[in-house]
């Protein structure tokens, strides 16, 4: 029987399954074009959290350290795409190898706060937020995986909460709302988030904390398609080595199988000369165009409604689908019950470009059904970072700025000039070039049976 080349694949595991022999060595040549694009899909999770995870490591000077942003990102941020311009962040970037971390959580005296922990896998966790009814007094949780030397999830005096993480690198992130029009709380919850800190259990108990020096990352990429393109093999045996894989779970139990063949397989020390030898520009390009094609889905509501209820879930409660889809458009987010993204698409169909100037209406009752507050923020669609302004304004909102008219709505305008008559706050400057332009917005702690019928705004062409 002749087999083909994705068959031959799938055979060649099921033989080392069965056998002592290690599986035949698939080479690039070997791999079919939806065989890369299966890669390709099914790692970009992994390479997109590694990517983002390593990258706040390093700018904010290594692992078990926390980092409090007390000011709105600007558009020099560019770790991440799709940053938030309407909340103040907290990252802590934890090792959990050799000891559990701690961190020490103050009351927080705002509407909202959510702590989020997500590993390589780019599965989102959310153990505590202020929808939940937590952030009321001062905690200590614990965070650890099933690898971390020494510690196997036992009660700690003194600890009031223990979580266990499913890889050993993670970045555990809390997302609060300034309050930037009422100075005196903002002062006062800037002072809060100034008190959280990392401490590794070792330490709480009095002891020295392990080193943590011993470790050797593989080189990050400027872009994600970088490491599809550069380093791939080499950042996944990273991946599989620092990762929690469930036997049960199809999506872990796929990603494992699609790679053994490459000759990477958890617990195996990377060795380039026992590896595969892939085409990193094959993959590369494959990389950006599934990018691409996830970039123009943005314009499709009924696609966005569709993976809405299983984006930035935990494991096993989200498919490839929506792990593939919010990887690309903007990691690292929070699950519809703590904010949904609603896209905002133009009223002819086509693209946002900054050649020209648009509108966003919404009158009173076509607000969107928020919590504590929403926001709309302009990216450009490629990239998904801020446009770049003088007057730092990125987005429209309670904490970057709005104000609503005499009825109760608002008009947001998207232009290289303010337009005449247009308050400042709800003013989104441009630079005038051929640039795609992509606006979000963040509805938080949303009324989930409202948005059922909610629509969002679309954007109208102004006339030149």
């Amino acid at each position: 029987m002749r087999l083909t080349s994705f068959s031959a694949v799938i055979f060649r595991i099921l033989i080392a399954a069965t056998t002592t022999i290690l599986p035949t060595m698939v080479s690039a040549a070997e791999l079919s074009d939806q065989e890369v694009e299966n890669l390709v899909e099914r790692s970009y999770q992994y390479v997109a959290m590694y990517n983002v995870n390593n990258k706040f490591a390093l700018k904010q000077g290594g692992w078990n350290t926390c980092d409090p942003d007390t000011e709105l990102k600007d558009h020099t941020m560019r770790e991440i795409a799709r940053p938030n311009n309407d909340t103040l962040y907290i990252g802590c970037m934890l090792d959990l190898r050799k000891d559990p971390v701690i961190l020490e959580l103050p009351a927080f005296d705002s509407k909202y706060v959510s702590l989020m922990v997500t590993a390589y896998d780019h599965y989102v966790n959310i153990p505590m937020a202020t929808r939940l009814g937590d952030f009321n007094k001062p905690e200590r949780m614990l965070i650890y995986t099933e690898r971390t030397e020494g510690y196997k999830g036992e009660p700690v005096e003194g600890v009031d909460r223990i979580f266990e993480a499913t890889g050993d690198f993670v970045s555990a992130v809390l997302r609060i709302m300034p309050h930037v029009r009422d100075a005196e709380r903002f002062k006062k919850i800037v002072g809060q988030m100034k008190s959280v800190r990392p401490i590794t259990l070792s330490e709480f108990r009095g002891g020295e904390a392990p080193p943590m020096d011993d470790v050797t990352f593989p080189a990050i990429g400027e872009t994600d398609q970088d490491i599809f393109g550069n380093n791939l093999l080499e950042v996944m045996q990273f991946v599989f080595n620092h990762t929690t894989f469930d036997p049960n779970n199809e999506l872990d139990q796929a990603i494992l199988a699609i790679y053994k063949p490459l000759g990477i397989e958890p617990g195996m020390a990377y060795d380039p000369g026992q590896a595969a030898r892939i085409d990193g520009k094959r993959f590369r390009e494959t990389a950006k165009r599934i990018q691409r094609e996830w970039l123009t889905r943005l314009g499709d509501q009924q696609k966005t409604d569709e993976i809405q209820p299983r984006i930035f879930q935990p494991k096993g409660q989200t498919n490839l689908e929506a792990t593939l889809a919010v990887s690309i458009i903007g990691p690292i987010g929070v699950p519809q019950e703590e904010a949904v993204y609603p896209q905002v698409v133009t009223t002819d169909g086509e693209r946002m470009n900054a050649m020209h100037d648009y509108v966003i209406r919404m009158t009173e009752q076509e607000l969107p059904p928020a919590g504590p507050f929403w926001s709309l923020t302009l990216y450009d669609l490629d990239q998904g970072f801020f446009i770049p302004n003088e007057r730092k304004k990125y987005s429209v909102g309670e904490n970057a700025g709005m104000q609503l008219n005499e009825q109760g709505g608002i008009e947001i305008y998207i232009a290289a000039e303010k337009p005449e008559g247009v308050p400042e706050e709800n003013w989104l400057p441009i630079n005038r070039e051929n640039l795609d332009l992509s606006p979000q917005m963040r509805v938080y702690v949303p009324d989930l049976k409202k948005m059922k019928a909610w629509k969002a705004p679309r954007a109208e062409k102004l006339k030149e």
